[in-house]
């Protein structure tokens, strides 16, 4: 069998996303965005702040912005606008020069004809201009002198042509009479069909029939006459505003010697329909904006026109960056101008940003409330509460000398015996005999064991223990302004939900009730607390607080009432009995007594009471080791960033006597 060779071409992969890259990590992403909400920000605006920000290994939209600014910046300090002067200026003196030296060569030339010429090149206007309009009708003696003379001309068309046709200075460098008719045949054409398309009498046949007559004067490859109106306008736009950066010298200049354009004054007729044209059908584009150009580099008509583009370009992407318009998504940014401008590497950045955030939506971390705002879903909450949850164990076990925190997930010591599992038991499996159930199952339904085994529901035995108290924890959390204030309202939250997972996961006979307290108290879910923002409002309303944990755990009798209480400072309001809070600063006796009554309602309730107190008032230390003396509580006075592990800590003590011992719950 004969072989075939076969070659094989490798190189980056540049069809959209990459089908084998890997999905987008949203663990730093959702992290970020948590703890900026539980700071007070909506989740929309924690996003989008992620997003500018980036991650630790990532550039966000304000480093992509900061580099589109910088590339505007450059081009304007690099470049000058008079380098199609400055080429017409050396073509002009080269063309003098050899013109003289061949006066000063010819002995046969008559000395007065010689005289005269001589005269005529020594007096010529200062302006490029003026004198390449003077020496348009003169009878070069020197061949190299009019071929100099002559390539003038071809400058000028060229340029004038690649300011509204990117490309045409180098593809028509040493062109053809037929070039340049062919060049004229097009525009003529292309005025024609711009003016029945004006008129609406185009039809998608003219258009097609255009692009196979004409399709190698525009690499963009349109396909509808939108979309060449759309390519061809932006540059023509692109051109005027050259031409309004430009000294009014330097703009009277150019316009005096477009005149000489290929030596065609119908070239430049047909230029100016073109833009007429496009200027009527395209009014939203910028005719007449400007820039400063300060750099060293002259530019052409033509790659002045680019660089003039190329700054719009930046502009737009600087607007799409800023995602400050109604409506705005990382889906509106334009890859493929960003790749042009910054690079590939800023367009991957881009494309793995509006990733992050079409996963952190899609993939349900984000989803619209009753008021169409976003907000984090129960997913989201879930994961962040799982991770402060695994941080909290960390800070336990730091506690006991580093050994590992574990705590029993569901009971007390472990029977030896065993029962099926039902769904809500969190105790551990016993997996010797939920193999044994599966192994008996597939070979009492014929199967081979030893070839495949999969575990069902019904296998699952699990490991009785010795029954346990089940708990109803009221978690009040101070959210009077000081908690904001003094950098407290973020550990508070990340507390309620490293507490709230741990009870949802590990200890699901238990019931939790977060509770808020500021000039008001209002029990919230764990959703609610999250999001919610700084209270700008005075007042520490315990009394209102403790009267909802009173008829929380009323609502349970059966189960054994947990109070914990976190605040920073001494109650400064109580519930009136029309149901209006009254505030007083300093505490009034009242607000005092009121509350001190409300407690010792859950003291002969049976209430367990831990108080943690944030911040060192001495006011606050006085009342709180009174209050939890009445009911035989605790003070734990934690510093801020240890108040998850405290919280936890305190929970976990009213069921074990030892929260450190046996089976895993921070994973």
């Amino acid at each position: 069998m004969a072989a075939h060779n076969r070659s094989s071409r490798y190189g980056r992969y540049a069809g959209g996303p990459d089908p084998l890259a890997p999905p987008v990590d949203l663990a730093e992403a959702l992290d970020a965005i948590a703890e900026d909400v539980m700071a007070g920000y909506s989740p929309r605006n924690a996003l989008q702040e992620f997003l500018r920000r980036g991650g630790r290994n990532r550039e966000g939209l304000d480093d992509l912005a900061g580099r589109v600014q910088e590339r505007r910046r450059d081009l304007l300090s690099r470049h000058r606008l008079d380098g199609t002067l400055s080429e017409v200026r050396k073509l002009l003196d080269t063309a003098v020069l050899e013109e003289r030296k061949q006066l000063a060569r010819d002995a046969m030339m008559d000395n007065t004809d010689r005289s005269f010429r001589e005269m005529q090149l020594q007096n010529l206007p200062a302006s490029t201009a003026a004198a390449v309009n003077e020496l348009a009708s003169y009878d070069w003696q020197s061949s190299t002198a009019r071929e100099a003379y002559e390539r003038i001309k071809d400058l000028l068309g060229r340029e004038a042509l690649d300011q509204r046709f990117a490309g045409m200075k180098q593809a028509l460098e040493n062109a053809t009479d037929e070039d340049r008719a062919a060049v004229s045949e097009m525009l003529r054409d292309l005025n024609g069909l711009l003016d029945k398309h004006r008129r609406g009498e185009d039809t998608d046949e003219d258009f097609q029939e255009f692009m196979a007559r004409h399709g190698q004067f525009f690499p963009e490859n349109p396909q509808s006459v939108e979309e060449l109106i759309d390519a061809l306008a932006q540059r023509a736009a692109a051109a005027q505003r050259l031409l309004q950066s430009m000294s009014p010298e330097q703009r009277d200049e150019l316009m005096r010697l477009s005149a000489q354009a290929f030596g065609s004054a119908e070239l430049m007729a047909q230029l100016d329909q073109l833009d007429s044209s496009l200027r009527a059908l395209r009014p939203g584009e910028d005719w007449t904006g400007s820039e400063r150009f300060e750099g060293q580099e002259g530019l052409g008509l033509g790659d002045g026109t680019g660089v003039l583009q190329d700054i719009a370009e930046l502009d737009q992407l600087a607007e799409q960056l800023s995602q400050s318009y109604s409506g705005s998504s990382l889906d509106d940014l334009d890859l493929d101008a960003l790749a042009r401008q910054l690079g590939p590497n800023a367009a991957v950045t881009a494309r793995t940003l509006a990733e992050i955030e079409r996963a952190m939506q899609d993939g349900g971390y984000l989803r619209r409330g009753a008021d169409g705002d976003l907000r984090l879903s129960p997913q989201a909450i879930r994961r962040l509460g799982k991770s402060l949850l695994r941080d909290t164990a960390r800070q336990l076990s730091g506690r006991r000398g580093g050994r590992d925190t574990r705590v029993a997930g569901a009971a007390g010591e472990q029977t030896g015996s065993s029962r099926e599992w039902h769904f809500g038991d969190a105790e551990p499996w016993d997996v010797t005999r939920t193999i044994t159930n599966a192994i008996r199952r597939t070979m009492a339904d014929g199967g081979d064991p030893g070839r495949s085994l999969r575990l069902g529901v019904g296998d699952i035995e699990v490991a009785e223990t010795e029954a346990r108290t089940q708990a109803a924890v009221a978690l009040l959390a101070d959210v009077s302004f000081s908690m904001a204030a003094e950098g407290r309202w973020v550990p508070m939250k990340r507390t309620a939900l490293a507490l709230h997972h741990l009870v949802s996961t590990r200890f699901r006979g238990d019931r939790l009730q977060l509770i808020t307290f500021g000039l008001y108290a209002q029990s919230m879910d764990i959703g609610e607390l999250t999001a919610l923002p700084v209270m700008r409002e005075q007042g520490t309303n315990l009394h209102h607080g403790l009267l909802l944990a009173h008829r929380f755990f009323r609502q349970h009798p059966s189960m054994q009432p947990l109070l914990l209480v976190v605040t920073d400072g001494e109650p400064t309001a109580h519930l009136l009995p029309d149901g209006e809070s009254w505030f007083s600063w300093p505490p009034d006796p009242e607000t005092v007594r009121i509350t001190v009554a409300e407690l010792d309602r859950l003291g002969r309730a049976g209430a367990q009471a831990t108080f943690f107190r944030l911040g060192g008032d001495p006011g606050l230390e006085r009342f709180v080791q009174r209050m939890a003396r009445r009911i035989d509580g605790r003070v734990v006075a934690p510093d801020v960033g240890d108040l998850g592990a405290a919280v936890v800590g305190e929970y976990l003590r009213a069921h074990f006597k030892d929260p450190y011992d046996d089976a895993d719950w921070s994973s």
